[in-house]
This record gives C-alpha cells, sequence and structure tokens, in this order.
C-alpha cells in the first residue's frame, strides 16, 4: 500500500481540510472583532457648535465650552475645551473666539470684568481682551479659533483641531 490513497488516508485529509474551513470561517471575524477598536480611526477635527449668535451681544465677552471624546483603541477620553466670543460688531465675521487655556501651562484663564483682564490663576498671568499677554510667564498670546462660521439655524462652529 506504499503508493495508494486509502481510505483512513482520504477521511484524514477530509477530516482536516474541513477542521481547517471551520477554523478560518470562526477565526477571521473574531480576529476582526478583536482588533478593529484599534484599527478605527477617531475623528480628531471637525466643525463644533458652540453657542447660538443670539447669546452673544455685541461688545460683550461670552464664555463658552465643549467636550470632546476620543477613542483610542478600547480607551475612550474625554477632554472639555473653552474659550470666550467676543462680537465686536453685527458682521458674523467679525468675531475674535479665544481659547481658555493658559499658553504658559495650560491652565483655564477667567475674565475678570473689574481689572478688563484673562486672568490665569496658576502663575498670575495675565492677558488683554483680545488674548494678548500683560504680565506673567506666558510665552505667547491666548490661542485663537480662526476658523469659524454661522450656520444657517444661527450657531457659531468653530473648526477644532486636536493636538
Amino acid at each position: 500500500m506504499s503508493g495508494s490513497f486509502g481510505r483512513r488516508d482520504f477521511i484524514k485529509a477530509a477530516t482536516a481540510i474541513v477542521g481547517g474551513v471551520i477554523g478560518v470561517a470562526l477565526g477571521v471575524p473574531a480576529i476582526a472583532y478583536l482588533i478593529d477598536p484599534a484599527l478605527r480611526a477617531s475623528a480628531k477635527e471637525g466643525w463644533v457648535p458652540i453657542l447660538k449668535v443670539e447669546d452673544a451681544p455685541v461688545g460683550k465677552l461670552v464664555p463658552f465650552s465643549f467636550t470632546r471624546v476620543q477613542v483610542n483603541g478600547w480607551e475612550r477620553t474625554s477632554t472639555n475645551f473653552g474659550g470666550y466670543v467676543l462680537r465686536k460688531s453685527e458682521d458674523p465675521n467679525d468675531m475674535l473666539i479665544l481659547n481658555s487655556r493658559c499658553t504658559h501651562l495650560g491652565c483655564t484663564v477667567n475674565w475678570k470684568e473689574d481689572a478688563q483682564a484673562f486672568l490665569c490663576p496658576c502663575h498670575d498671568a495675565k492677558f488683554g481682551r483680545d488674548g494678548e499677554v500683560l504680565d506673567g510667564p506666558p510665552p505667547k498670546p491666548l490661542e485663537r479659533f480662526s476658523e469659524f462660521r454661522v450656520s444657517a439655524d444661527g450657531l457659531i462652529e468653530i473648526f477644532f483641531k486636536a493636538g
């Protein structure tokens, strides 16, 4: 029986082939399910609604905040962001939108009407109404959200870039 393919050899080969097909049929979806979160890209940038135009009177600094959820594999991270909107006129393109994070160490600055300045509670930094550095250790002015728009339903939206 050295050159013939017997019944036992056929059963062994058929069992191996059927087992392999079943293993692949079950294994590929299981592996895809397990690695899918790691391969899925999360949105790192996009338009974020921050405020209704009607809630931002001309000439007044109005605070806003929003939360971004980032998915990195199986880990979900929520980060809060905020800032201030200053409408300079009735023109929807005449706005100043500042990030409220201090450019020194990232603490949140607060607008103090009596001082007419943004004050940082961490290291006594002071920023002017337009975000310029007035005093303290910050190396640069408050960051601006320079890409913004007003939607058809009256929402001020900023283009947020994570980074």
